[in-house]
């Protein structure tokens, strides 16, 4: 397995947009590149592979220099948004393309060929045309080109955007198998943020061509480093708050109606009179008597989601989006209600 290090890895175009990135992928990590559209992260991929040259910084397979590499020297395996497959080839074809290239002879390429469709779960399928697969099994034959030659490095560049959402959840979870039975260090660019929580070992929340963070999908979630990775990432309440008091192990904020929270220290310096943003997670709130409560609003909004219904709390100074188990006594549109806060949960951010 094969490290991949970018190093202070900058793009600049005439236009102004700069992109850029400094870190290190594990060998044998799923790495992913998250973030809006035009946020560069599709610019970093092809950097990676070789298709766009970085204007500053190195790219590094290992301790291998591959910055002014040519892509086919790069020994990389590439899953597109758009599969890429040969519609006048057979399954078997399209995926033994790539060993074909490297010249392997065709006795040799027979078993690879058959090892990489049953790792995708497409043994049998040999013999089909392109056109008579499904979406998801198309994908997946692109897959099992990527994967046949063993490469150093696996690329993925938005490859399920074009599936349902029931075949992504499906697809991205034989992805995520192959990858990791494969032993293959993979980057992973995707705008989807269950996508990038469900399979990644870590996650680069870019947006504007900048990184906002670089963490586990846990600590992304929990410990968003700005407003903006607390926006992106699931749901969250982020509303500005004024510092009150720093102490070692607490700090204690005001909302905008006065009302006190004590977060955790955050990672970064903070003093009484700083100006920030508090995330607050949905499912860190809940609804409480009125003496116990943070907040006190009215019901303006419910959305059913199953297991689970989020509501709207609203008052004269802000509004807050309430999540909780869709079990028991519910309150209804226009009800007037406290909500509580889970000691511990609400994180600091910068706006």
């Amino acid at each position: 397995m094969t490290s991949i290090t970018l190093d202070h890895v900058q793009k600049q175009y005439d236009s102004g947009t700069d992109i850029r990135l400094d870190a290190t992928v594990g060998a044998g990590e799923l790495f992913t590149l998250l973030g809006p559209s035009g946020c560069g992260k599709s610019t970093l991929l092809r950097m990676i592979a070789g298709f766009v040259a970085p204007t500053s910084g190195r790219i590094l397979f290992g301790d291998k220099d591959v910055t002014g590499m040519a892509p086919n020297r790069r020994d990389t395996g590439m899953v597109f948004q758009n599969y890429a497959l040969f519609p006048h080839m057979t399954v078997a074809e399209n995926v033994a393309y790539g060993l074909k290239t490297r010249r392997i002879g065709r006795k040799d390429r027979k078993p690879r060929v058959r090892a990489a469709l049953e790792q995708v779960g497409l043994a049998g399928y040999a013999a089909r045309r392109i056109d008579q697969l499904s979406g998801g099994q198309q994908q997946r034959v692109a897959l099992a080109r990527a994967v046949v030659i063993a490469p150093t490095v696996l690329l993925l560049d938005e490859p399920l955007s074009n599936l349902d959402a029931k075949l992504r959840e499906e697809t991205r979870a034989e992805i995520r198998r192959v990858q990791t039975e494969a032993g293959i260090t993979a980057v992973y660019v995707t705008h989807d943020q269950a996508e990038a929580m469900a399979m990644s070992d870590r996650i680069a929340v870019l947006d504007a061509g900048r990184v906002h963070q670089i963490d586990t999908p846990d600590t992304v979630y929990h410990c968003p480093a700005t407003a903006f990775v607390a926006r992106f990432i699931g749901r969250s309440n982020v509303v500005p708050v004024r510092v009150e008091h720093v102490e070692e192990q607490s700090v204690r904020v005001s909302l905008s109606d006065g009302a006190a929270v004590t977060p955790p220290p955050p990672n970064f310096e903070v003093a009484a009179g700083d100006e920030l943003a508090l995330s607050i997670r949905p499912e860190t709130l809940g609804f409480t008597t009125p003496e116990d409560g943070l907040f006190k609003g009215r019901v303006s909004v419910r959305e059913f989601n199953g297991a689970t219904s989020t509501y709207t709390v609203a008052s004269e100074e802000m509004s807050l989006q309430v999540t909780v188990s869709d079990s028991g006594t519910r309150p209804q549109l226009g009800d007037s209600v406290s909500v509580g806060i889970t000691a511990g949960r609400p994180w600091l951010v910068r706006p």
